[in-house]
């Protein structure tokens, strides 16, 4: 399908309509800084965002960023002088590279809605997607919606060493290496973890190898000891593992999704308290009229583009344009708001829309 031009009024027209509509839901208008301290943002994604934003120097600021999103800003003035509950909604332009997506824009606009309010987490999330069900409305949009909530509640409840726990809730937003560590701690990967100890041992017995690396002689016996250990401990049982797969694997309409993990917490209760606020939000999504029947449900939906978010996540496209990122995304991440709260947090949930997308798929201005 050929690209359709559109107008940078006629996206800032779009996304002044869409703010004054979450405006009108009761939430305050704000405005950040395009350009963003680094510090915060390498200590929360580490030097990988570094290929994805902006980055330049300031002689006496330091090392800045272009603002590649707006939810930590956000987070950031809340924490030091909002008060709760609150409501915020912003537009503006984010920038991004897309090296991998040459087609796509690496500057455009995102218009948001951000809730923080602690009183009642299943009816806020509720709230957020039902208002952005309403304004995408007209638009045509397929639903998703997920819960990585109930995947760290199903890792945190292996039965294992805590060291593993923690490494598979690290890269809960990596695929790819969850499932690598997920074969490493289970039976068959009993040989390849004994395999890779032997193998460091035989480099470090080598009577001339050389010592290159940033790694202290302390931090390599530290790792040495981390992998002896991992070495003496019992698998991850073939049981918990299949538990697991079965939670990823789901993908069905909400209610079908609903009652399967309700079977999966007989085996593996510590899913419960994450599946109890599941039933309870999607009874606050019917009541403000969103139709749960037939709303799509998937396990894994959020896990290679939504690192901080941490429970609900939802996301809004148009079928059969891959050409085309979301029209809208967004969650919750109430263990973004401790990390950048100075000691408290506080529930929050919000989500952005991309206008231009929008407006591509309505024919352009």
């Amino acid at each position: 399908m050929a690209r359709v031009e559109i107008t940078k009024a006629a996206i800032k027209a779009e996304a002044a309509r869409l703010k004054a509509f979450f405006e009108a839901q009761g939430a305050l208008p704000v405005e950040m800084d395009i350009l963003l301290p680094a510090e915060v943002l390498l200590d929360l994604y580490g030097e990988d965002i570094r290929a994805r934003a902006y980055m330049t120097q300031d002689p006496e600021r330091g090392e800045m960023m272009l603002r590649p999103d707006f939810t930590v800003p956000v987070v950031q003035e809340h924490m030091s002088n909002g008060a709760e509950p609150a409501r915020y909604t912003y537009a503006g332009e984010v920038f991004r590279k897309q090296e991998d997506m040459p087609t796509r824009a690496n500057e455009y606009f995102q218009v948001g809605y951000e809730v923080f309010d602690g009183s009642d987490p299943a009816a806020a999330d509720a709230e957020v997607f039902a208002h952005f069900a309403n304004v995408l409305s007209d638009s045509g949009l397929h639903a998703a919606t997920g819960d990585i909530g109930i995947l760290k509640a199903a890792v945190a409840g292996l039965k294992t060493t805590e060291r593993r726990r923690a490494a598979l809730l690290r890269h809960i937003w990596r695929p790819r290496r969850f499932r690598a560590l997920m074969t490493r701690f289970s039976e068959a990967g009993t040989t390849l973890r004994l395999q890779n100890l032997e193998r460091v041992r035989a480099n470090l017995a080598q009577p001339e190898a050389p010592f290159i690396g940033l790694r202290t002689q302390t931090e390599i016996d530290m790792r040495i000891e981390a992998l002896e250990e991992d070495a003496s401990e019992p698998p991850i049982s073939a049981g918990e593992i299949e538990l697991l797969d079965d939670i990823l694997s789901l993908k069905e309409t909400l209610p079908h999704v609903l009652s399967q993990l309700r079977d999966i917490t007989v085996d593996l209760p510590a899913i419960s308290e994450a599946v109890s606020l599941l039933s309870r939000r999607t009874e606050a999504l019917a009541k403000r009229g969103v139709d749960v029947d037939n709303l799509d449900f998937e396990a894994s939906y959020g896990r290679t583009s939504m690192e901080y978010y941490d429970g609900f996540v939802f996301g809004f496209y148009a079928e059969g344009r891959p050409d085309l990122p979301p029209v809208a995304t967004g969650g919750r991440y109430d263990a973004l708001t401790a990390v950048l709260g100075q000691g408290r947090s506080i529930p929050a949930v919000g989500g952005v829309i991309r206008p231009n997308v929008l407006l591509s798929l309505k024919g352009g201005a």
